[in-house]
């Protein structure tokens, strides 16, 4: 039998009318074997996520304090969860358990990740599924990356027959400690379950109908995708393209297994299927964009002469502990951007150090940048894709602050001011959505 690895969101999972919706997908297919859940999302848009609760609590309890409300609210959602299932599964004493422990560790990781334990084990309940805990089977090492022998033991744990619910989101550390993957790592869970058991396929089933061009919410009906590759969901993904985390690529990447992205609220909806390689329809497949940004621009006269420029550069940026994220460069300039929240307010200090350090003629650092990614395996060897990317930023009367191409040819990425963003996408996105 070919099994699937079934990974369900948290909006998909949210009540009770939610999870039988999902014993209904899952059930419906006798493959569908390894089911990997996430903590109940929001009911509405007035609601709240158990995680969210969850990391409040830690917050409270870890200060002293009391944290009657958010506890009670988690108690109360759970139970009316299992009373409207019918479960026989005494879910309070579970939750006593983390009451106890609400303030005892060091990091929120414990607390955070049993929205997804609790919720394991109310559909293993309802599916009459074989309950594994990942805090026994998925490792992380000292630095805190996925330790790869947690592919072998995990695939050892999910031999034999029946259904298998996997929570998702966390894991151990070497010392039995709780580790959580970061927010929306349950989509990385699904993609280690799906290779530990060697899966032929893993479904990600989330409320939206899959990929699209362009986000919905700046381009109304923007046209779905149907197939796109790792290469390129990572690319899109990355720059803000939500519904799949791109961390969670990798498990798959190597072994070659197609990740479904299919809606529970319309399971018969064809999805968007990511696979290894695909041919091409058009240049373009995707779009995605995020503000937040920041760029220091180094000038300095003969700089591409001086050896080791570079080098010093950089290693004024690791002095302050800053990552960067995309260096465009030219004959005499280096421009560096780097994540708003990762270069905090350290940006003045950095253009001090490596004035002098560089001995540079000029360095800036200028705020309120985004990046936008258009994406397609189609763009490689395509003439004219460029050209006709800078035309409609020019007739939407848009500024390319920075641009930049990678050696694949598959990704083209400008920076235009924040207030651009979504007349850049809106823009971008029309002058490709047709043309193959």
């Amino acid at each position: 039998m070919s099994a699937v690895t079934c990974k369900f969101g948290g909006t998909s999972l949210a009540d009770a009318n939610c999870i039988k919706k999902v014993r209904d997908i899952i059930l419906s297919s006798n493959n569908r074997r390894y089911i990997v859940p996430s903590a109940p999302g929001k009911r509405d848009s007035n609601d709240k996520k158990i995680t969210d609760l969850l990391y409040l609590w830690y917050e409270i309890a870890s200060k002293g304090l009391d944290a009657h409300e958010p506890e009670k609210i988690i108690r109360e959602r759970f139970g009316a969860i299992v009373s409207k299932l019918s479960l026989d599964i005494d879910i309070n004493k579970d939750i006593d358990e983390i009451a106890q422990n609400a303030g005892k560790f060091d990091t929120p990781d414990y607390m955070a990740s049993r929205g997804e334990y609790l919720n394991g084990k109310i559909i293993a309940k309802c599916l009459n599924a074989t309950f594994v805990d990942p805090a026994k089977y998925i490792f992380f090492n000292e630095s805190g990356f996925l330790d790869t022998k947690t592919y072998n033991i995990l695939g050892e744990q999910l031999q034999g027959s029946g259904l298998f619910v996997i929570p998702g989101f966390y894991g151990s550390m070497p010392d039995g400690t709780i580790k959580t993957f970061p927010r929306g790592g349950s989509d990385i869970t699904g993609a280690i379950v799906a290779r530990a058991t060697k899966s032929v396929l893993y479904e990600n089933w989330t409320d939206v109908d899959g990929f699209c061009m362009a986000d919905p919410k700046i381009v109304p009906n923007a046209k779905r995708i149907d197939e796109i590759t790792y290469q390129e969901l990572r690319e899109l993904s990355y720059m803000g393209a939500t519904v799949l985390h791109d961390e969670s690529i990798f498990p798959v990447l190597e072994a070659g297994i197609p990740i479904h992205i299919k809606n529970t609220n319309d399971p018969e909806n064809p999805g968007t299927i990511i696979v290894k390689s695909r041919l091409p329809k058009g240049p373009v497949c995707g779009i995605a964009g995020l503000g937040g940004f920041s760029m220091i621009n180094i000038e300095k006269t003969f700089m591409n002469k001086e050896k080791g420029f570079g080098l010093k550069v950089l290693s004024v940026l690791d002095e302050f502990d800053v990552p960067w994220e995309h260096m465009p460069t030219g004959i005499d300039t280096i421009s560096i951007i780097i994540r708003n929240n990762e270069l905090g307010n350290k940006g003045p200090l950095i253009v001090d150090a490596i004035k002098k350090r560089c001995n540079t003629d000029e360095v800036t650092l200028t705020k309120g940048l985004a990046m936008i990614a258009t994406v397609g395996l189609g763009m490689n060897h395509h003439i004219g894709v460029a050209a006709r990317l800078c035309s409609a930023l020019a007739q939407a009367h848009v500024n390319i602050r920075v641009i930049d191409q990678g050696s694949s040819e598959m990704n083209i990425l400008i920076g235009v001011d924040e207030s651009d963003l979504n007349k850049s996408i809106k823009s971008i996105y029309e002058a490709f959505e047709d043309w193959q």
